[in-house]
């Protein structure tokens, strides 16, 4: 049986990427809102309502979820290329999030804008890097030292693993 938790597999953790890998991760951010974006389209409110799996959030809630963790992500790469030594970041209870009225009240079209707009920005500054901001760290109180090539790995990997939760149900569902 299809573990639908992971429909991509599990981030694998890669702490120093090749000029290569950077590139095409970088592309996966870049066309992450597109995906999300055809990944939705056409679904009505019944269908965005619906668990992408058996105890798991919403389609609408996943949709909502993408910008919020990428925005934070955003900001975490600021802090780790402006700030001196290995700064700490503030971690996120991202479950408690998803439980709050906005991700039941907002139309997905106001996250997908965002997050357009959000990758606009970040996927130029990922580009505008050398290598030397690459090496840079943070800590992660909860995932220890990790470096900026983590951070654009784990983040490619996470705007497919979503987009895959919706496109995976919608396939099941034969929607």
């Amino acid at each position: 049986m299809t573990d639908h938790r992971y429909p991509i597999g599990t981030f694998e953790r890669r702490d120093t990427l090749t000029p290569d890998e950077r590139r095409t991760f970088i592309a996966q951010l870049a066309e992450a809102p597109a995906r999300m974006r055809e990944a939705v389209s056409g679904l009505g409110d019944e269908r965005l309502d619906t668990p992408y799996r058996d105890g798991g959030w919403t389609v609408r809630q996943v949709v909502h979820h993408v910008p919020d963790s990428h925005l934070n992500a955003y900001c975490r790469l600021k802090i780790a290329l402006t700030e001196d030594g290995t700064p700490t970041i503030r971690p996120y209870d991202e479950a408690s999030w998803a439980k709050l009225p906005d991700m039941r009240s907002t139309p997905t079209e106001v996250s997908l804008t965002l997050l357009e707009s959000l990758h606009a920005r970040w996927v130029g500054l990922w580009q505008s890097m050398s290598d030397a901001d690459f090496e840079r760290t943070f800590n992660h109180p909860e995932h220890g030292v990790r470096s900026v090539d983590w951070l654009l790995a784990l983040y490619a990997w996470h705007g497919r693993h979503h987009v895959a939760h919706i496109t995976a149900l919608r396939e099941r569902m034969r929607w």
